[in-house]
């Protein structure tokens, strides 16, 4: 039975699965067939990308995992002991079914009082930062990785589960071709890493007009766009201060995480409003998963000054378009009173990361710390607002 007893929706916005070796290598070309592999290297299996070792994810199989939720007093209480990265994660445990498979998932989700969940991917994320001088690649990758997902996952499942085909941008019309492949097979969002956009020529801002045709496409359907955490290449920018391989999120620096911080949501956000992405799709709908929300103030305090200062660079009120376009699932730790008050109770939404560790071990947990807000702003993040976002019809109760 769940641990709290919810009379409305609950739609958890950030769910994950575990990818097996084939997600990212089943449906490959002939053309791409080196692309990715796996090794075994001292008794561990790990990923290679382009005949290169990936640290990225320690354990690529998901095999073995860390529990759902094991990181959570440490982002809740912090680390007085100075334990090892080792130690807060805990004991491992082997893979469930409902990691890998949505029959099984549903299962848990109904004991974990989960009516709807939105899925990403967990291995995904690695993809377009080791492949962006490739643009071509990358695509095919992609693409296979969405053939993957749709024969496993499904995009919609049973009307409860709504996982998320990526699409990259690099080029546009083939972006346009992709995303009219999700439709077609149900997609209700698509996911689009926060990033500047690689090509041949160099990178680029996605908020720029020539990546509208996209974005107009993705307000016809009628669907929104979801931005998940990912490597978004910044290390490549931390590097000249702290040189490093590649991006690691399991095992960051201290230098490493006071330092990037927000950086990559809080610019991909700034590119779209800058830019006039918002603007010159006003129905657009953005979905900012797994970013948390303490980047906000920084975000707005920037843009108004700016604002005041250079009102002839925005065609409108950029605090406005945001406020318009963007959805924010905050951290658990983070104030919601504040948050509320900032973009308002329409514009948050509820992820818990489960099952990942620094996520919920019991997501419907969320609940609590939203005290102090009014029950109709509870009831619209904890489900309200992606269940209007995904036009599912919630029975009206007596």
């Amino acid at each position: 039975m769940p641990s709290r007893e919810l009379s409305y929706p609950v739609f958890d916005a950030d769910n994950h699965f575990y990818e097996p070796k084939e997600a990212l290598t089943k449906f490959l070309p002939d053309h791409a067939k080196n692309a990715i592999d796996y090794i075994d290297v001292r008794g561990r299996t790990k990923i290679v990308v382009r005949g290169q070792i990936s640290d990225y994810i320690p354990n690529p199989t998901f095999d073995v995992v860390a529990r759902p939720g094991a990181q959570e007093d440490y982002y809740r209480h912090g680390n007085p002991e100075g334990k090892s990265f080792r130690e807060v994660m805990g004991e491992p445990m082997k893979a469930i079914p409902a990691f890998r498979e949505p029959a099984a998932r549903l299962e848990v989700m109904d004991e974990l009082g989960l009516n709807y969940s939105l899925m990403f991917p967990t291995l995904a994320s690695l993809v377009e930062e080791r492949m962006k001088d490739d643009p071509d690649l990358t695509i095919d990758v992609i693409h296979a990785l969405n053939e993957w997902m749709y024969e496993q996952w499904q995009f919609d499942y049973e009307g409860r589960i709504f996982s998320t085909p990526v699409i990259t941008l690099p080029n546009v019309e083939r972006a346009i071709e992709e995303l009219h492949w999700c439709l077609e097979r149900g997609a209700k969002t698509v996911l689009v890493r926060p990033a500047p956009v690689p090509s041949y020529q160099g990178s680029r801002s996605f908020g720029l007009p020539e990546f509208d045709p996209f974005w107009a496409e993705c307000v016809k359907a009628g669907i929104p766009v979801s931005m998940h955490a990912s490597d978004s290449g910044y290390a490549e920018l931390l590097n000249s201060w702290e040189p490093s391989k590649e991006f690691l999120p399991f095992r960051p620096t201290a230098f490493r995480m006071a330092a990037m911080g927000h950086r990559p949501i809080e610019d991909a956000m700034m590119a779209l409003v800058c830019h006039g992405a918002l603007t010159r799709n006003p129905d657009l709908r953005i979905l900012s998963i797994e970013n948390g929300a303490g980047w906000i103030p920084h975000l707005f305090e920037n843009l108004s000054s700016v604002y005041k200062k250079m009102p002839q660079e925005f065609p409108e009120n950029p605090i406005e378009a945001f406020k318009r376009c963007i959805y924010i699932s905050p951290f658990w730790e983070d104030n919601f009173l504040d948050i509320v008050k900032m973009v308002g109770a329409d514009r948050v939404v509820f992820g818990s990361d489960w099952p990942h560790p620094e996520g919920l071990k019991d997501p419907i947990t969320y609940v609590d710390d939203l005290e102090g807000l009014d029950q109709a702003d509870i009831e619209r993040i904890m489900g309200g607002n992606m269940c209007e976002l995904f036009n599912i019809k919630v029975p009206v109760t007596a």
